[in-house]
């Protein structure tokens, strides 16, 4: 099984993922703070986890495999994007025909804590681009009350 983490920042949920998929899956991590990626090079090294492939490069340059990913996952990430499009349609090069696309993000609403209001993606526009770049929505439901959560699978 192939997971692709991309913004992954520190790596919380590659870390996941790694011991998820087993040594005989595959991790791959993008983020573009190189204190980031050098933060889950470390725990990944404590954990024992070899199963990471991690990389310092903007996700909009990013394309690890073509047809190879079982689930490519952003969290909370999708608007800091300056491309979320092309972001998007990078992973539709890298995830296999039955892969899940999975968006976790932050709802558009005012809340103590999180990025500006202003800068958020509602799901509705959140969904918008990912069926630009050639997905399906399979669902959305809230996640709380401060997040969302979108899975989509590649059209064929």
């Amino acid at each position: 099984m192939t997971f692709i983490d991309v913004g992954c920042g520190d790596g919380f949920f590659s870390i996941l993922a790694a011991k998820k998929v087993g040594e005989q899956g595959k991790v791959y991590s993008v983020d573009s703070d190189p204190l980031g990626i050098e933060k889950l090079n470390l725990k990944a090294k404590k954990e024992g986890l070899k199963n990471i492939i991690a990389k310092v490069s903007a996700a909009e340059e990013t394309v690890f495999c073509r047809k190879c990913a079982d689930f490519i996952f952003y969290s909370m990430v999708l608007h800091d994007f300056s491309d979320p499009i092309k972001v998007l349609q990078n992973a539709k090069l890298m995830i296999k025909p039955d892969g899940i696309l999975v968006d976790l993000d932050w709802k558009k609403q005012d809340m103590p804590f999180g990025p500006p209001v202003k800068i958020r993606f509602s799901k509705d526009y959140a969904s918008i681009l990912i069926e630009k770049a050639g997905f399906q929505i399979s669902s959305v439901k809230d996640i709380g009350n401060y997040h969302y959560i979108i899975n989509a699978k590649p059209l064929r």
